[in-house]
């Protein structure tokens, strides 16, 4: 009987354990530069859902008597075609493609000056309000707005938005450079978010729309910080579109990260019809908590547009203040404190099957899962990263280098350099308020461009940015200007002494054997299972502690690259992430979490004392045991019986933990003694014990995996919500476990998913997505959330059941409802985003043997001209 109950109570914790509700953690988001503001009159719906899709071209796609009634439905963020996980190579789709959305303007804003918002589109884009041409836009990553009320629509009416994109290389504009020879992929569609921003006649500008230098929107700039006083200068445009004078008033309050108010100011004006002012406003702040990575404190500064008692428009940023230095030879400075060295990686912005169309929720996990891994500073590679990714780094603490859209590509025509400058405006523009801003990187990546370029490219930098505390402008050492005129410049620990200026290495950790081959060490893929990625770890290991070997003019790096990625020009993915491409850790990842100071806090941050065995305890394990620790000393357990102990090495000017390798530990005879002729499995296992000042502060276990009877689904949404709007989506990952939940690392299965409930599968058989084979244990599934609120059980089976397969599983998750109204008309969730009607060689560019060859020797040069080398210490 006691058995009994004790198995009732066991199957209860089970299914609690099994249902997620979501809904821990919501992080805001910006919406055109703002956080929304209650009450200030400006009004946002989420015009994402319900697009008609067509991938190909159309004769008059933009017109209204089009019959799009057979394209399929889609919710934005978009790509336009799914790929498998290894997707590298031109496997994705470039050409042009349609998007149209029929839509009602709501009454309520019939008096209001309406837009709609892009947050970005890929290639080039023109947009049509009712069969009219009303822009068209070049470049994938920055964002552009259209105005409804411009083009005639008022609220109550029926409107057609028709959207060509066109993703197919074209030299013409930045990046500029044919996929085919690139290192990461132009991916299409509108891949960001579309908002629809409703506004007061009067009202604050959009900074890239007023296209001003150092101007339009708003503008928020230090001076004089210390512990003791910092002074904040808000400049702010203001817009009357009215037809008559309006005397209004600017509200700004500076609010703790709480909400509570600290400062107010308050600012007449008298606008004429059509006049544009800007407001200047002064705070001086007593004792103000500043702004690290290590402490991301942020501020909240309220503006709001009055006018008698009645709020017009405005909205909420998120500040912090921080005083960034680069002292040269002295090194990087932070609130007026030497910081040491800055290590971080850089990031594009892909993920698995869907390419760059991620949502918000992953835009934000993407940059804890770097904060996690001890990152500090993050250079976008190689183009403005997504809004909320920004919004993320400010909040989670991880400094920034935003690179303008480039790689390896210059086009003689002045109008190139003009459209690359323009970038670099607009994208300062956009991002001048973020707190974790610290370099521009204005020039275009590994290319040989002219002096005249560097030279304008750093002065669009100052004009943009022309006030003290301004980020500083980078570029490789020996690139026309850079050495001469930047503000940081990009090389190596073996640089110092060669310039002035502080020096940090773009990218380390690549060991490639040449660059047609793409043989490395570093590179792993997570599917190769142990070996690989110790091998890989390792080598990252020794690259991390480079960027160590420092007499202080030397910052830092950046590792090229955390997260595997599809590329152009190679058809293998890159595998030198510390995640794979569906953000599932390598052993390299607790590498990098080993270097995080175990006394470290953070407010959201996973640190603290770690130890980690990267070991399996396989049969083809490798006899030594490595394991990665921040502690002062490991203890290590093996077999329940033998205890070895071995000091940290912590390199005064290398890596900080050396990984700690016990060796000749781990021998499969002496494990099969146990198992096979004293039947005490039990006892073959390793316990590591991290150790400071004589206590044990981290403990990690591992045990042989057995005999694969289960299968385990875990949510990997960092505690968040899934936000029902049909454009979210969560990871689930199936692992294969024995009995007592140790991963089976050798499994052999494919496991097929399935959804009930207010969710759906992104992709299918056709891309590997479902059924999904087993690499390393494991196999994820995206769940996307549809636009009603409620339960989603996601299922998992082996694909072929058998008696002794492994038992299914599943997961129960709950969506919440989103902060926006969701505008749309039509409604479909099928979000399978099914290909089969189209050609998969639709949109294919085909090359000769001589052409590809000439395009992989021209990247060959460029890569070993801009120093992607190695010193073996």
């Amino acid at each position: 009987m006691k058995s009994h109950f004790i198995i009732f109570i066991l199957a209860l914790i089970g299914l609690f354990l099994s249902h997620v509700q979501v809904n821990a953690y919501n992080p805001e988001i910006s919406i055109a530069g703002f956080f929304e503001l209650p009450g200030s009159g400006r009004m946002i719906s989420n015009f994402n859902p319900g697009w008609r899709y067509f991938k190909g071209d159309v004769k008059n796609g933009e017109s209204p008597d089009l019959d799009d009634s057979g394209w399929e439905i889609v919710s934005t963020p978009h790509t336009v075609s799914l790929i498998p996980a290894e997707g590298s190579g031109g496997k994705n789709y470039q050409g042009p493609v349609w998007y149209r959305k029929h839509f009602i303007l709501d009454k309520s804003l019939k008096e209001r000056d309406v837009s709609l918002y892009f947050e970005a589109v890929m290639g080039k884009s023109t947009v049509y309000i009712n069969g009219k041409k009303i822009k068209t836009h070049l470049g994938g990553y920055l964002p552009f707005s259209v105005s409804l009320t411009d083009a005639g629509v008022q609220g109550g009416d029926t409107c057609l938005i028709a959207v060509f994109a066109d993703n197919s290389d074209d030299g013409s504009y930045p990046p500029g450079k044919p996929q085919y020879a690139l290192d990461f992929a132009y991916h299409g569609g509108i891949y960001r978010d579309v908002w629809l921003i409703a506004k007061s006649p009067v009202a604050i500008t959009d900074a890239i729309e007023a296209n001003k230098v150092a101007g339009g929107g708003v503008f928020v700039h230090y001076d004089n910080i210390s512990e003791e006083s910092a002074d904040i200068f808000i400049d702010t445009e203001i817009k009357n579109s009215d037809k008559s004078k309006r005397d209004v008033y600017l509200i700004t309050e500076l609010c703790d990260h709480s909400g509570k108010m600290i400062k107010k100011e308050k600012k007449r004006l008298t606008l004429g019809k059509g006049e544009t002012k800007t407001v200047y406003q002064k705070m001086r702040v007593r004792h103000p908590h500043l702004w690290s990575p290590r402490d991301p404190y942020l501020y909240r500064l309220n503006l709001r547009v009055m006018e008698g008692e009645n709020s017009l428009d405005g909205g909420t940023l998120r500040i912090g203040i921080r005083k960034a230095e680069f002292r040269g030879k002295e090194g990087f400075y932070l609130n007026g404190k030497p910081y040491g060295q800055l290590v971080g990686a850089n990031r594009h912005q892909d993920f698995g099957y869907v390419g760059n169309a991620l949502p918000n929720s992953q835009q934000w996990r993407d940059a804890k899962k770097l904060r996690d891994a001890g990152c500090e500073i993050v250079r976008s590679a190689h183009y403005p990263q997504d809004p909320a990714f920004m919004d993320a780094c400010d909040e989670l603490g991880m400094f920034v280098i935003v690179a303008t859209p480039g790689w390896q590509y210059w086009n003689k025509d002045p109008e190139f350099a003009r459209l690359a400058n323009e970038n670099t405006r607009q994208m300062i523009r956009r991002d001048r308020n973020h707190s974790s801003v610290l370099v521009w990187e204005p020039i275009l990546n590994e290319t040989r461009f002219p002096l005249d370029f560097s030279l304008s490219a750093l002065q669009a930098t100052k004009e943009e940015y022309p006030y003290p505390g301004a980020p500083v402008a980078a570029g490789d050492l020996h690139s026309a200007g850079i050495a001469e005129h930047y503000g940081l410049v990009y090389g190596w620990p073996d640089d110092e002494g060669k310039v002035e200026q502080c020096i940090f290495t773009r990218e380390f950790g690549e060991n490639v054997d040449d660059w047609y081959a793409h043989n490395a060490n570093n590179r792993a893929s997570r599917n190769w299972g142990e070996h690989p990625q110790l091998v890989q770890a390792l080598s990252l290991a020794q690259s991390y502690g480079n960027m160590f070997r420092t007499t202080g003019q030397f910052i830092g790096g950046a590792h090229w690259h955390p997260f595997d990625h599809q590329r152009g020009y190679h058809p293998d993915p890159y595998w030198g992430g510390i995640y794979d491409c569906f953000r599932q850790p390598k052993y390299a990842f607790y590498m990098f979490k080993s270097q995080v100071d175990a006394k470290a806090v953070h407010p959201v941050a996973d640190v603290g004392p770690m130890v980690y065995i990267a070991h399996e305890i396989t049969p083809f394990s490798d006899s030594d045991i490595v394991v990665f620790t921040n502690c002062d000393s490991v203890r290590l357990i093996s077999y329940e019986k033998d205890t070895l102990i071995q000091k940290v090495i912590h390199e005064e000017k290398g890596i900080p933990n050396v990984p700690v390798v016990f060796k000749d530990v781990f021998d499969f005879w002496e494990m099969r003694e146990y198992t096979y002729v004293q039947k005490n499995w039990q006892k073959v296992n390793f316990v590591a014990e991290g150790i400071i000042n004589g206590k044990v502060v981290a403990t990690h276990k591992r045990m042989p995996s057995r005999r694969s009877t289960k299968l385990r689904l875990i949510l990997d949404h960092e505690g968040q919500s899934l936000i029902a709007d049909g454009s979210d989506f969560a990871v689930v990952i199936a692992e294969v476990t024995d009995d007592n939940g140790n991963v089976r690392r050798l499994a052999k299965e494919n496991v097929l998913f399935s959804v009930e409930g207010e969710g759906t599968i992104i992709g299918d058989a056709q891309i590997g997505a479902n059924p999904r084979a087993v690499e390393f244990g494991s196999a994820p599934v995206l769940i996307r959330s549809t636009k009603k609120a409620g339960k989603i059980t996601v299922k998992a089976r082996p694909l072929f059941e058998g008696v002794h397969t492994p038992a299914s599983a599943e997961i129960v998750i709950e969506s919440v409802p989103p902060k926006q109204v969701l505008c749309y008309l039509e409604d479909n969730e099928n979000f399978m985003l099914d290909d089969k009607s189209h050609s998969p060689e639709d949109g294919k560019q085909q090359l000769t043997p001589e052409e590809k060859e000439k395009a992989l020797k021209e990247v060959e040069r460029q890569q070993r001209e801009f120093g992607e080398k190695f010193k073996k210490e």
